[in-house]
């Protein structure tokens, strides 16, 4: 099943037990607005290369799209639909007031220049800045995007509407609007529905044994943050190399290794593992926080853990769902559990708005407030809706508040 038809059966689980007619199905099911552009950008040499992006407004029934801009070789139009699709419900899950967009460029960014990079992000938003603002369509980084570029973006859209507006675009550096918190805020807001969840399992985060799938900006931050709240962190592992150590990952020397050389393999402890051998390792919680799909019909029987905190964005096919199921064990969504970069990205756009910011901890209190209210909401209607998993309540509710926002508004 592709990526796409993946986030269409979710969706569409959801629909069948909302019980919504075949129009309202089809108002949900297909993006209000999707984008094409290609563009030029001169690389350092003097050669004009052609790339072509995409950005893609799922629904803007609550207020303005949200989502990020994600620069990789595999992006294109159905990647961008699906994770607008899943931004829609992500938004609705924790209550923001935006519907879902999302964005990206096909590149290998490992290929380019920083100049390449800054020339090939200003031309992007050149592109798309008839389609986004602070009130149509806010941005913000994803898959090989990150604060350097969306403050390029920033300075470009300032320049072509010849004022400044830092609301257009979040995950910005401090010194232009960027909100404190945003770096660590997924994993941030992953932990908080972990440990409610865990707190309903009966399940002690100080004594639980966590392994991580990824140890790139959402995998670190996790690994950092659960090991500060007393568990125990047992596997790591990037796109190369899996750590494991029953006796608990160094997690700041795999830090300052995987900085300094850009990979874990020269990390000294524990057992040297691959990436698809983590998903079997002797864990209570396995976060996957690398790339869609990595947990499939086939390594779905090998894994140990009694729950799945998933901190990328469908990390598990539908096919793996059905299995982990049988299997008892609880998966926590990526609709959910990942959504606190979202949510501190709403603050961000907030603050931006207001020219007031707030400090750490007001930061982590809000989050932490509404990561927990979203979780309870969703553990609510799965008890007196006699849903079989955590997934299937999450996009019913998301899915219920947009039809309703569409049906006050008159649109079905």
């Amino acid at each position: 099943m592709s990526f796409n038809g993946t986030a269409a059966y979710q969706l569409k689980r959801a629909i069948e037990l909302l019980k919504l007619n075949d129009e309202t199905a089809k108002a949900l099911l297909e993006p209000r607005r999707s984008l094409e552009v290609t563009f030029s950008v001169r690389m350092d040499d003097g050669r004009i290369r052609v790339f072509k992006g995409y950005r893609v407004q799922h629904t803007d029934v609550l207020g303005p799209v949200k989502g990020g801009i994600r620069f990789h070789p595999n992006v294109d139009l159905d990647e961008v639909k699906a994770l607008a699709t899943l931004m829609s419900i992500k938004c609705s899950v924790i209550g923001l007031p935006y519907g879902g967009g999302k964005g990206g460029v096909t590149v290998n960014t490992k290929e380019l220049s920083e100049g390449e990079l800054e020339r090939l992000s200003r031309g992007y938003i050149r592109a798309i800045a008839q389609f986004v603002s602070s009130e149509k369509d806010v941005p913000a980084p994803d898959m090989y995007t990150n604060p350097q570029i969306m403050a390029w973006m920033v300075d470009e859209f300032a320049v072509i509407n010849q004022a400044n507006d830092f609301a257009f675009i979040t995950g910005k550096p401090l010194s232009i609007g960027g909100s404190v918190g945003r770096n660590a805020a997924t994993a941030r807001g992953g932990f908080f529905v972990t440990r409610a969840a865990c707190e309903k399992e009966g399940i002690s985060l100080k004594k639980a044994k966590i392994a991580i799938h990824g140890f790139g900006n959402v995998g670190g931050n996790a690994a950092r943050v659960f090991d500060a709240e007393g568990s125990k962190v047992v596997a790591i592992a990037d796109s190369r190399t899996g750590i494991y150590d029953p006796q608990g990952i160094d997690v700041e020397l795999a830090h300052e290794i995987k900085a300094r050389t850009g990979a874990l393999k020269d990390y000294p402890k524990g057992q040297k593992i691959t990436a698809e051998e983590l998903f079997q390792c002797d864990c209570d919680i396995l976060v996957p926080a690398s790339m869609e799909e990595v947990i499939t019909k086939d390594n779905a029987p090998l894994i140990k853990a009694k729950v799945i905190a998933e901190l990328a964005n469908a990390p598990i096919t539908p096919e793996a769902d059905e299995i982990l199921a049988t299997k008892g064990i609880t998966i926590l969504p990526d609709i959910l559990t990942n959504a606190g970069g979202v949510t501190v990205s709403y603050f961000e756009w907030v603050q931006n708005r207001m020219g007031y910011y707030w400090t750490a901890e007001e930061v982590e209190e809000k989050l932490e407030k509404l990561m927990y209210k979203a979780f309870e909401d969703i553990y609510k209607f799965k008890q007196e809706n006699n849903c079989k998993d955590y997934r299937l309540a999450a996009f019913a509710i998301a899915t219920n508040r947009i039809v309703q926002a569409m049906r006050d508004r008159g649109w079905i």
